[in-house]
């Protein structure tokens, strides 16, 4: 894609969001769209965002268990940007109709205390540059058309990022092990799924080295007080006006979102 085609992809997207109403894959738009041009539409779109006062709070990894690439139909992680105005607070009602068809999941937040600058990021770089852990609900919502989304789409659309609710109880990285970090999550006070760490690359700790040496190349660090949200533990499943979420991972605690109702909103 050339760059005006760049650009009148970005304005679709950007429109979407505005009108609130989801456009056609992009993949059936432009056809020749590659997983290059997709990052490229996204950072477009960051950079209107960025100049309009928005902060980049952090990034997030999509698509990192076996379970969510099923769901989607895809077969690789991506990546996309957090942003100031994504960020909700636990048990504070969140105005549906903020987006488009949302969903959640459970994640295992990373609150960096040190820079991560790759490529060549290990596990140790990784260790050592988290601060704490907090357990975490991402909303996702896509501005595709009934998430008919190929990787190129969910890319292009910031990862199918929505919202980002962080739990209040920071946990030392040293006192879990993530990969067997058991989560259960309950919609309505109803069971609707279970995961744990290990879903996610086999560890929450392998997106975030994923991540580092993804976006190094293109000049992008992961600093110090960024959230990184690795991965969902879980299937997204869809949310409804009025509900109350939470998710509770073992040796974290609990964090809990709450929707407004249609009348709320």
């Amino acid at each position: 894609m050339d760059a005006t085609a760049v650009r009148e992809a970005a304005d679709l997207l950007l429109q979407a969001y505005a009108a609130g109403k989801p456009i056609a894959p992009l993949i059936e738009t432009y056809p020749g769209a590659t997983v290059e041009d997709a990052y490229r539409i996204q950072l477009d779109q960051v950079r209107v965002w960025t100049e309009g006062g928005e902060e980049i709070k952090g990034h997030k990894v999509g698509l990192a268990s076996a379970a969510m690439q099923r769901q989607m139909g895809v077969d690789q992680p991506d990546y996309g940007h957090l942003t100031g105005g994504m960020f909700h607070l636990e048990h504070q009602p969140i105005p549906v109709d903020r987006f488009l068809q949302p969903r959640i999941e459970p994640e295992i937040a990373f609150v960096l205390g040190r820079k991560l600058s790759g490529p060549g990021v290990t596990v140790a770089d990784a260790v050592r540059a988290v601060d704490f852990v907090v357990p975490a609900l991402e909303i996702v919502d896509s501005r595709i058309e009934d998430w008919r989304i190929s990787i190129v789409d969910t890319i292009a659309d910031n990862a199918s990022s929505g919202g980002v609710v962080l739990g209040s109880r920071p946990t030392a990285l040293s006192t879990v092990d993530l990969r067997l970090t058991g989560c259960t999550l309950h919609s309505g006070g109803e069971l609707v799924a279970t995961g744990a760490g290990g879903a996610v690359l086999g560890s929450p700790l392998n997106a975030l080295v994923w991540l580092a040496n993804t976006v190094g190349p293109l000049g992008i660090d992961l600093e110090p007080g960024h959230v990184v949200l690795p991965g969902s533990m879980t299937k997204a499943i869809p949310l409804r006006p009025g509900d109350t979420v939470v998710s509770t991972a073992a040796g974290l605690g609990s964090v809990t979102a709450v929707f407004g109702s249609k009348e709320d909103a």
